[in-house]
């Protein structure tokens, strides 16, 4: 099937190429306007794209087909994405999908006839706490329920632009249930900068160190290595040392704000509230490494947000926080400029995010060498997470002994938790680290819990026997995600739904994670479909053995964590489904010729295998 041409696509093209300068970093962002634009990435502006940009058309082409959120194919003029995150299938959200594509006569995962509207699934949409959710057109929506897709469907059908609908489809609340020196205690904006500035960039660092604060995105790699190895790295390239406009070693720092992970969604918080307080960080690790450039890159189902970051960053340049001479510092020069993802997990990897803003597909890069000495276009870079950024700026104005009197020695200082599932109080809970899972349980009001998936699908699952355990980089170390299932619930179906996810967000680069993934998602299927055996259990330990020590990154390392865990801690879960001790192909070729014998007429024995 040819992909259809859209007429006149030049007169488009060309503000969008001049917006972006021509610069073929902007690639991702040049064609995430294009599909707002089209409803789709037309064949003609791929070629256009290309010849502006210098590049060639499979380097085009190929970062239109990595994205989720972009299409080489009609999408219609409304594109509805269902989060299928577990937390929003608990909700209904298989129901809700259905109920709109009966309502609007669309097949799942298909356009409808007259082109108007598309009904699918996509991964977790951050917003866990307010589900079952969805979005249009990449704008979210949330507290979906049978009235609200009553509305949503008659303002499709009649065509109402997505800008004009009632914003209380797309209300999202903070749900900050518990707060402690982070959310709790305001920092004026300017006070870390100052503080910097009083202090030095060279103790400051030393503030850090001593704080012992470490990486919130669930690495746990101490910041202040990190902010060290990048001062001190230097690129030369032909006998020379690169320098930016300046005359400084050029250097960068980037906010990864691509919060993947499903079950996660503390960084929207601070994106939506506490902005300044990350924009400060991110000016703070800039002092200190001496980098004059920083990117946001926010997660394309957080778009919702740009507006208002790009508010934020405007009032930070009027009010000298930004930009030339900040604070009036001759030698200090530093702006952050906001990249948009579009639909990849992958890119929460730090590498594969530093192509992303290279404008190329999201693959992770072969390490070493690592970001900090060869990132952002070859140049030492900075990639630390947004919960991180906010430590640092309080770290930075209060100091490292303040920070590191908080949690335990080995993981200083509070927690953010993104609390979702079966509990009456979801939302963002903040503890020093070293509290117990049972304390967070007791908080949020868990209804007779059974199990919790720590840090997402690529983290730990705990069973009621594990309660008190502690949340801290030596017990539990965590991204953030707390998915709380009650004991009515079947840990089977979170499993493959967590197996679906990483056979979907797999980038596909190295054969352990693309093909590991997809065969563990195959046995999962079986085994729900009333086929599995035994055998099939030990192939999916010898297959997470496989993922565990020969995938190219963290993606593929970690996709067997829930399968591994839910075999160890609830083994009932698989057994009770298993349907005898004997070895059963998954594929009925005896029922796949029922359809022909129907045609046929025949139902005799020789119609049969």
């Amino acid at each position: 099937m040819d992909r259809p041409e859209t007429p006149d696509i030049a007169p488009l093209l060309t503000p969008i190429l001049a917006h972006h300068g021509h610069d073929a970093s902007k690639l991702l962002q040049i064609l995430r306007d294009v599909q707002d634009a089209c409803h789709i990435i037309p064949a003609g502006a791929i070629d256009l794209i290309a010849v502006h940009l210098g590049v060639p058309r499979v380097n085009v082409e190929g970062v239109a087909g990595f994205y989720s959120f972009l299409s080489t194919r009609p999408v219609g003029e409304y594109q509805v994405l269902f989060s299928g995150n577990i937390t929003d299938q608990m909700l209904g959200q298989d129901d809700l999908m259905q109920y709109l594509c009966n309502k609007l006569w669309v097949e799942s995962g298909k356009v409808s006839e007259d082109g108007l509207v598309s009904i699918a699934g996509t991964s977790c949409t951050g917003m866990c706490d307010q589900g079952p959710a969805a979005l249009v057109n990449g704008w979210a929506l949330t507290n979906l329920d049978r009235n609200r897709l009553d509305l949503i469907g008659e303002l499709i059908r009649s065509r109402k632009p997505v800008a004009e609908w009632p914003p209380m489809l797309f209300e999202t609340v903070d749900n900050i249930r518990r707060a402690d020196v982070l959310l709790g205690e305001a920092l004026a904006p300017g006070d870390a900068i100052r503080a910097v500035l009083a202090r030095g960039a060279r103790k400051t660092l030393a503030e850090m160190d001593n704080s012992n604060l470490r990486g919130r995105g669930g690495a746990g790699f101490k910041t202040a290595s990190k902010w060290s190895f990048c001062h001190a790295a230097i690129v030369e390239e032909e006998g020379h040392v690169i320098c930016d406009i300046g005359g400084h070693p050029e250097r960068f720092i980037v906010c990864n704000a691509d919060e993947g992970e499903p079950g996660t969604f503390k960084d929207r918080v601070l994106l939506n509230s506490y902005a300044d307080l990350v924009f400060e960080g991110m000016t703070v690790g800039a002092r200190v490494v001496g980098a004059g450039k920083g990117f946001l890159y926010l997660r394309g189902e957080y778009r919702y947000l740009l507006g208002q970051l790009e508010g934020v960053l405007k009032r930070r340049r009027e009010a000298g926080l930004l930009g030339d001479n900040i604070l009036g510092q001759a030698d200090f020069n530093f702006d952050i400029e906001i990249h948009l993802g579009a639909g990849a997990y992958i890119c929460g990897e730090e590498s594969a995010l530093i192509e992303s803003l290279e404008g190329k597909r999201g693959r992770p890069r072969n390490r070493p060498p690592f970001p900090v000495t060869h990132g952002y276009q070859g140049r030492p870079t900075v990639v630390d997470n947004v919960e991180t950024f906010a430590c640092a700026a309080k770290i930075a104005a209060q100091g490292g002994a303040w920070f590191a009197a908080l949690g335990t020695a080995q993981s200083t200082g509070t927690k953010l938790l993104s609390v979702s599932g079966d509990v009456s109080r979801p939302g963002i809970y903040e503890y020093p680290f070293g509290v117990t899972v049972r304390q967070v349980l007791a908080d949020c009001g868990a209804e007779d819990p059974y199990a919790v998936q720590i840090s997402g699908p690529s983290g730990t699952t705990i069973s009621w026997k594990e309660f008190d355990r502690r949340i801290a980089f030596e017990d539990l170390p965590t991204a953030g995600a707390f998915m709380v299932f009650k004991r009515k619930r079947d840990v089977f179906d979170a499993v493959r739904n967590f197996t679906h996810f990483f056979a979907h967000e797999s980038c596909g680069f190295c054969t352990p994670c693309r093909v590991g993934t997809a065969l563990q998602q195959k046995i999962i299927d079986k085994i729900h479909s009333g086929h599995g055996t035994p055998s099939d259990l030990e192939e999916l330990k010898r297959l997470g053995h496989l993922l565990k020590t020969m995938s190219h990154c963290g993606l593929g390392s970690s996709a067997a964590n829930p399968v591994l865990d839910a075999l160890a801690k609830f083994p009932d879960a698989f057994e009770r489904k298993l349907a005898g001790l004997a070895f059963e192909p998954a594929f009925d070729l005896d029922g796949a010729l029922e359809t022909a014998r129907k045609i046929t007429g025949r139902d005799d024995e020789w119609a049969h295998l």
